[in-house]
């Protein structure tokens, strides 16, 4: 099996314009996640898929292949199987977002395990506990449960599933936009049609769960913070690592 993680960065960006490029501990965004990519032993190729010069120039100079993809295409999903399209060699595609600077190489290693151990979804993702006080009822913060085999049943940025009886193991995880694809289902996914529940919740993997595929969700051990707005770039500033 040969993976390859696909790091898809564009400029724009409207609640923190020039995300990509903003310092993270002195260091570009784009820069820290690329780094935490490369530092995984069981990914065998990472490259940046951007449509920005500048971009490019940041993340070659950490000694990154970056790929130029189309400006016109609609999301990351779309760069990440424009790239994969050109290299049929890799079995296993990884979809990692430039904005997760705090990202674990272990945590890509948890993404692609079903793949090692030969269980091969069509599609993977991870998620960690809950933060119930700071998350739960916050819709900028995804929420997934899961069927008894690990494959999820839905995602929402509403409060699920309706807590009616306390317990103490209420099972709802904190989704991270972190994906991994077969190959073959990555450039069929991007064709599929939009479906009324992505449209409503504004979340892409519910196009697959409707068109009938499966997600295999991977519990991590650790958290990353997710940085969309000038005061979570200043939170992820302050934190010590």
């Amino acid at each position: 099996m040969k993976t390859l993680c696909i790091i898809p960065a564009r400029l724009a960006s409207t609640r923190l314009p020039r995300k990509m490029l903003r310092l993270v501990h002195g260091m570009p965004m784009i820069q820290k996640t690329y780094l935490g990519a490369k530092g995984c032993p069981d990914i065998d190729k990472v490259v940046v898929a951007t449509d920005s010069d500048e971009i490019k120039e940041v993340v070659e100079a950490v000694g990154a292949e970056v790929i130029m993809t189309d400006p016109e295409l609609k999301t990351g999903s779309d760069r990440v199987a424009a790239v994969a399209k050109t290299m049929p060699e890799y079995d296993v595609i990884i979809n990692l977002q430039g904005d997760e600077p705090f990202i674990k190489p272990e945590m890509l290693t948890e993404l692609i395990t079903p793949y090692k151990q030969g269980e091969n979804p069509v599609m993977a993702t991870l998620a960690f506990d809950m933060d119930f006080e700071n998350d739960y009822n916050n819709p900028n913060f995804v929420k997934v449960i899961l069927d008894q085999q690990g494959y999820a049943l839905y995602f929402s940025r509403s409060p699920i599933p309706f807590i009616r009886a306390e317990g103490e193991n209420i099972p709802v995880l904190h989704h991270m936009g972190l994906y991994a694809y077969q190959r073959d289902f990555l450039l069929k996914y991007t064709e599929l049609k939009q479906t009324p529940l992505e449209k409503t919740e504004l979340l892409e993997q519910l196009r697959a769960m409707e068109h009938g595929y499966k997600i295999r969700v991977s519990k991590s051990e650790y958290r990353t913070l997710e940085i969309n707005t000038p005061e979570e770039l200043e939170l992820a500033n302050a934190l010590i690592i």
